[in-house]
C-alpha cells in the first residue's frame, strides 16, 4: 500500500509540473522544465550505459552542455516573433551545438583507456535518443502550448488504458522477447483510450484549457491512433535498453516510477513523429 501511495504521489507531481509548464503559458518555465529533463536524462543514459567508463564524468558534462544548447537553438528557433535578441541568442546557440561537436571528437583523442567507438556511440545516443526529441517539443509548444498538453494527456491515458486493460484481460504478448508483461489487449486498451481522449479533446479542450487548439477533428483523431503506437514503441525502445544492459528501471529519481527515462520513454518516440504529422499537414493545407 505504501508503495502505491509513493508511486502516486511522485506521479501526481511529475503531471503537475509538466501541465503547470504548458498552461501558465510561460515559456520560459517550460524551458526550465524540459532543459532539466534533457541534462536529467542524458546523465542517466550515460549511467545505464556506460558504469566502467574512466571519463565518464568529463563526457557526461560536454554531452549535457550539448545537448542543452540542442535544446536552446529549438527553443529559441520556435518563437513565431522572435526579437532581434532571440535571433543572436538563436545564431550563439547554433554555433555551440556546432562547437559542441568539435569539442567531442577532440576530446575522444586524448581519452585513451575506453574503447572510442563505444564512447561515440553512447554520446551520439544521448544526443539523438535524449536530447533531439526533447528539442522537438519546442516546435509543438509554440505551435501551441494546448496541442502539446493534449499530447501529454493522450500518452498518459494511453499508459493508463493498456495498464488497466492489459491487466484484466492481457492473455496475448505483444513483445515477449523486450517486455514479457505487455499485451496485445493492453495495446488495444491503451489506443482506445488515446483514441477517445483525441475525440473528447477537440470538443471539450477549448473549454478546459482555453482556445488556440488549432487542429481540426480529422487530425485529433489521428493524433489519438498515432501517438499510442509510437509510444508503445518509445516504450519498447527503452526497455530494450534496460534489457539489453540487465536492469529493471533505467534510475531511481522518481520513487516507485524509476529513472526519468522510465517517464519520457513514449515522449522520445512521439515527440519527433508530431513534429514530422504537423509539417505534413501544414503543407497539405497549403496545397
Amino acid at each position: 500500500m505504501k508503495k502505491i501511495l509513493v508511486r502516486a504521489a511522485s506521479g501526481s507531481i511529475y503531471v503537475a509540473l509538466i501541465v503547470a509548464a504548458l498552461l501558465l503559458q510561460s515559456p520560459y518555465l517550460f524551458y526550465g522544465l524540459f532543459a532539466i529533463f534533457t541534462v536529467l536524462g542524458i546523465i542517466e543514459l550515460h549511467h545505464l550505459v556506460d558504469n566502467n567508463s574512466r571519463h565518464k564524468l568529463l563526457v557526461i558534462i560536454l554531452d549535457c552542455f550539448g545537448g542543452v544548447m540542442l535544446f536552446s537553438a529549438f527553443f529559441l528557433h520556435g518563437q513565431k516573433y522572435p526579437s532581434p535578441h532571440a535571433v543572436s541568442l538563436y545564431e550563439l546557440f547554433t554555433a555551440l551545438c556546432i562547437t559542441y561537436i568539435v569539442a567531442r571528437i577532440i576530446l575522444q583523442i586524448y581519452i585513451k583507456a575506453d574503447n572510442a567507438l563505444q564512447s561515440f556511440a553512447h554520446s551520439c545516443l544521448a544526443q539523438i535518443y535524449v536530447a533531439l526529441p526533447l528539442a522537438m517539443l519546442n516546435t509543438i509548444y509554440f505551435c501551441s502550448s494546448k496541442l502539446l498538453l493534449a499530447i501529454f494527456i493522450m500518452i498518459w491515458l494511453n499508459d493508463t488504458g493498456a495498464f488497466c486493460v492489459g491487466s484484466l484481460l492481457g492473455r496475448h504478448r505483444l513483445f515477449e522477447r523486450i517486455s514479457p508483461k505487455k499485451s496485445w489487449e493492453g495495446f488495444w486498451g491503451g489506443l482506445a483510450f488515446s483514441a477517445i481522449a483525441g475525440f473528447l479533446l477537440y470538443y471539450f479542450g477549448e473549454e478546459l484549457f482555453g482556445p488556440h487548439m488549432l487542429l481540426p477533428l480529422e487530425a485529433f483523431i489521428v493524433l489519438g491512433i498515432i501517438v499510442p503506437v509510437f509510444a508503445t514503441w518509445g516504450d519498447l525502445a527503452e526497455s530494450l535498453l534496460k534489457r539489453t544492459v540487465h536492469v529493471k528501471d533505467s534510475g531511481h529519481l522518481i520513487p516507485g516510477h524509476g529513472g526519468i527515462l522510465d517517464r519520457i520513454d513514449s515522449l522520445l518516440l512521439v515527440s519527433p513523429v508530431i513534429v514530422a504529422f504537423l509539417l505534413m499537414l501544414d503543407i497539405m493545407i497549403k496545397i
